[in-house]
């Protein structure tokens, strides 16, 4: 049986019942019962009111000389390229799944710490109406996209380099995937901005997906076999949402059902590219996020076909973020005790298709993880700007 026949045999959902997404409602599992506002509150405030004292910080805070861009360009290394130790001053080499700290990454984090700010920032807006928590998250957006003195230039040409090398290469467009988040909260914002930095920040996003959807890299990246592929599928259709790109829209989601979810998510629910890397848990958990943030993105309130056909994958994972412990294949070379976390696919998924223990068991997981490799692969943390 192929996966096509998989998908329409009803065997895919036999492991969890699925209620149409026009009954959701009528359920009893909607939000008002779920009541995320009640739930989220506390930690929202507690994040936003500690980044409410702080500056915005863009990538022309920091430099480095193995950089062939401007003072804003957006520039990263590779992370699991290390020095040749038969020759020190020759082309790195790489260590699948093994970070190398020495490379330059002052760029990637300031990015990560836009994701983190920005987005509480914006739920707590959205929690309270108070202007000063709208004001703060302004400032970041006109640091980051409007300012001409601080702005990142829309590409990531030069992005996950690796030295002696490459100057830049594809797979440095997951790095702005901290930039979904942010995109989801400009959605939200929209009616606390002036008007004109509104306009400002979605021309930025518009030129950015323009060069994600039609630069060599970003169709290199596009067509990749793995999460790479998934994520770009992610940053196209969520800043096609912002800035109403229909047709990347469209694309969008005739990609992710023809192509992404045959090819990557088996019969079982597993997800093979993933289950073959050195941290093959951290590595299914973050592209089912991105699968399901993804159905998140492009599911219309009356079809829910994209979550039945991720619902597998959902369903193939919750043992082993219930107990890791049964966790059938080899470990992570690193962080294998940092995860999991409150991975968004569970509360996505538990909303679209009616799975009130997916839901229970995110709202036991750590929602602020603090490991920096944790919160690298985590890039969805305020779900009130989703649901």
């Amino acid at each position: 049986m192929d996966r096509r026949q998989f998908c329409t045999s009803g065997l895919a959902t036999a492991s969890f019942a699925v209620a149409p997404f026009s009954s959701f409602a009528a359920s009893g599992l909607d939000l008002a019962r779920l009541d995320l506002a009640r739930i989220e509150r506390p930690r929202v405030l507690r994040l936003a009111n500690a980044s409410l004292s702080e500056q915005p910080i863009t990538v022309t805070a920091s430099h480095s000389d193995r950089s062939p861009g401007g003072p804003h360009d957006y520039f990263s290394e590779g992370d699991y390229w290390w020095p040749n130790p038969a020759d020190p001053d020759g082309p790195y080499i790489q260590r699948d799944g093994q970070s190398n700290p020495a490379n330059f990454n002052d760029h990637r984090l300031a990015l990560i710490r836009l994701s983190l700010q920005m987005p509480a920032l914006t739920a707590a807006w959205k929690i309270t109406g108070q202007k000063r928590y709208a004001a703060k998250a302004a400032d970041h957006l006109r640091a980051w996209f409007i300012t001409p003195a601080t702005r990142m230039n829309p590409n990531l040409q030069y992005a996950q380099a690796i030295h002696k090398i490459s100057t830049g290469r594809n797979f440095g467009i997951i790095d702005t995937l901290h930039l979904i988040e942010v995109a989801r909260a400009v959605t939200i914002l929209k009616p606390a901005l002036p008007p004109a930095e509104y306009e400002a920040t979605l021309a930025w996003f518009s030129e950015y997906l323009t060069w994600l959807t039609t630069s060599q890299f970003g169709q290199l990246e596009r067509d990749t076999k793995n999460n790479h592929a998934v994520t770009w599928l992610l940053q196209a259709a969520e800043f096609a949402h912002l800035t109403g790109n229909i047709a990347v829209t469209e694309d969008c989601r005739t990609r992710l059902t023809t192509i992404l979810i045959p090819n990557q998510i088996a019969p079982d629910g597993s997800l093979p590219q993933e289950l073959a890397r050195t941290k093959p848990y951290s590595y299914a958990l973050f592209c089912l996020d991105a699968f399901a943030t993804c159905a998140q993105v492009l599911s219309a309130p009356s079809d829910n076909t994209l979550w039945t056909s991720i619902g597998p994958a959902i369903a193939f994972m919750t043992p082993f973020i219930r107990n890791k412990t049964t966790w059938p294949y080899k470990h992570d070379i690193e962080h294998w005790e940092e995860f999991p976390v409150r991975q968004p696919s569970l509360l996505f998924g538990g909303l679209a298709l009616h799975q009130p223990a997916w839901i229970a068991l995110w709202k036991t997981l750590d929602p602020d993880p603090t490991s920096p490799e944790v919160i690298r692969n985590f890039p969805i943390r305020q779900p009130i700007l989703w649901v």
